[in-house]
C-alpha cells in the first residue's frame, strides 16, 4: 500500500509564533483562515464542540493530546454544521472505534470544509493564549504564504470585541422544536399544563433545546431580531408561559437590537415573562438591565469549571464556553443579585432579579460535553414559569443549612 502523501500546514499567531505540523481536513482548497485562536479543556466532546455555534469566528485547540479516536456519529451535534473556523489538534487518531461512529474527524471536517492541523505542541500554544490572552491567527496548508505574511495576516484580522456573530448563527424565522434527549435522558416531564417556551436563538445548542422538550415544554424558536410587544401580547394572551435567551457567538455588547428588544421586554408592566438566559444570553440580559460587559484574557472553555452556588454553598462543575464575562459592580448596582460565582477568577457565573422571574448562567447547565451539575436550572425554569415569582434559593437546589 502507497504511502499517504503528508499535506504541511501552518498556524501562524498574531504575537508572531508559528507552528507547523500536518494539515487535514479540507486541504488543498487554498484555505487561510483568519480567527480568534482559543482553547478548551475538555477530555472528550468535540463534536460538540465543532459543532456549537459560539465558536463561530474561532480556531479550536484542543488541550487533550489525542483526538478523534471514537470518531463521528450523526447525533452528537449542537448544531446543523460545523462552527469552527479551524481545528488543531496534538494527535489525529488515526482509526477510530465507537459503535455509534458513522465517519472519521477527518472526513468529517473535508465535508465542512475546514482545515485542521494536527502534531503540534498544543501545550505551548494555549501556554501562549494563557499568557498573552486570547488572539488572532491564521490556519493554512498553503506553501505560497510565507511565515512572516501569515503573521502580518494574523494582525491584521478583526478583533472579536465589537463583533456581532449572531446574525450568522440563529434562526430567520420562528420554527417547532420537537427533539427532546431521547434514551439518554434522566429528566421527568412537569406535571399540569404543558408549558410553552419561546427560545430565542442566538445561535442556540440543540442540547439546550432538548432538555426543555424533555422536561415537558413546547419550544418554538423564535429570532434574535424579535417584537418586544408582540411578546408581550402573546404572554398576556396565554400563548406562552416563557422566554429562554440562548448561547451564542462573538461580543454581547454589540447586539445591539436583541439588548434593545430585551430591555423593553423586562420593562414591562406586570410581574414580567418568566425568562432565563444561558452564556450568551446571560450576557445580553444583564445588558438589558444596564450593567456592562468585559472580554476575558483568554476565556473559559471546557467540562471541568468550577462555580460555587451562592446561594445553596454548593460547588458545582460545569462546563463553560466564552469569551466574555458580566461586570459585577455594574450588575449590582441595576438591581441584579449575583447566584454563582466562577471559582477560579471570581467572574458572575450566574444572577436573578428579586422582584422579576428572571435568572441566567454563564455556563452551560445543558453540558454536552460536561458534568450535569447544574441540570436543575432547567427544573427552576419549569417552576418559575409555573409560579411566575423570583426564582428562590430552594428552585437552586435548596439552601444548605447546619
Amino acid at each position: 500500500m502507497a504511502a499517504l502523501r503528508t499535506v504541511i500546514g501552518r498556524l501562524a499567531l498574531a504575537d508572531g509564533a508559528v507552528f507547523t505540523g500536518e494539515a487535514f481536513g479540507a486541504t488543498g482548497r487554498d484555505i487561510a483562515q483568519s480567527a480568534e485562536v482559543v482553547f478548551n479543556t475538555s477530555m472528550a466532546g468535540y463534536q460538540e464542540s465543532l459543532t456549537d455555534p459560539s465558536y463561530t469566528g474561532q480556531i479550536l485547540t484542543s488541550t487533550f493530546p489525542l483526538v478523534g479516536n471514537y470518531g463521528i456519529n450523526a447525533e452528537d451535534v449542537e448544531s446543523g454544521r460545523v462552527q469552527v473556523a479551524g481545528f488543531v489538534v496534538r494527535e489525529l487518531a488515526r482509526r477510530h472505534s465507537n459503535y455509534r461512529a458513522t465517519d472519521s474527524l477527518e472526513d468529517y471536517l473535508a465535508d465542512a470544509g475546514v482545515l485542521g492541523l494536527a502534531g503540534v505542541d498544543t501545550r505551548a500554544i494555549t501556554r501562549r493564549l494563557r499568557e498573552g490572552g486570547a488572539m488572532n491567527g491564521i490556519i493554512t496548508d498553503r506553501t505560497d504564504l510565507s511565515d512572516a505574511q501569515l503573521v502580518e495576516m494574523a494582525r491584521s484580522a478583526p478583533s472579536m470585541a465589537g463583533a456581532n456573530l449572531v446574525p450568522t448563527v440563529g434562526c430567520a424565522a420562528s420554527e417547532r422544536w420537537s427533539e427532546d434527549l431521547g434514551a439518554w435522558s434522566t429528566a421527568s416531564a412537569s406535571e399540569g399544563k404543558k408549558l410553552r417556551v419561546a427560545a430565542l436563538d442566538c445561535g442556540a445548542k440543540r442540547n439546550i433545546l432538548r432538555n426543555l422538550t424533555s422536561r415537558g415544554c413546547d419550544v418554538t424558536l423564535i429570532p434574535h431580531r424579535f417584537d418586544a410587544a408582540e411578546l408581550a401580547r402573546q404572554f398576556e394572551a396565554g400563548e406562552i408561559d416563557g422566554l429562554f435567551v440562548s448561547n451564542g457567538p462573538g461580543d454581547p455588547s454589540a447586539v445591539d437590537d436583541t439588548i434593545a428588544a430585551l430591555r423593553t421586554t423586562i420593562a414591562q408592566g406586570g410581574p414580567g415573562i418568566p425568562t432565563f438566559g444561558i452564556c450568551l444570553g446571560h450576557q445580553l440580559l444583564a445588558l438589558a438591565l444596564g450593567a456592562t460587559t468585559f472580554k476575558l484574557p483568554f476565556g473559559h472553555r471546557g467540562a471541568n469549571q468550577p462555580v460555587h452556588n451562592v446561594l445553596t454553598g454548593r460547588v458545582e462543575i460545569t462546563s463553560q464556553n466564552h469569551g466574555f464575562a458580566v461586570d459585577r459592580a455594574s450588575l449590582e448596582a441595576v438591581g441584579g443579585t449575583v447566584t454563582h460565582m466562577h471559582l477560579n477568577d471570581d467572574t458572575v457565573a450566574g444572577f436573578c432579579l428579586a422582584d422579576r422571574p428572571l435568572f441566567s448562567v454563564q455556563h452551560h447547565p445543558e453540558a454536552s460535553p460536561g458534568p450535569h451539575d447544574a441540570g436543575y436550572l432547567f427544573d427552576a425554569f419549569v417552576r418559575m414559569m409555573r409560579s411566575r415569582t423570583p426564582v428562590t434559593a430552594d428552585d437552586m437546589g435548596g439552601l444548605v443549612t447546619g
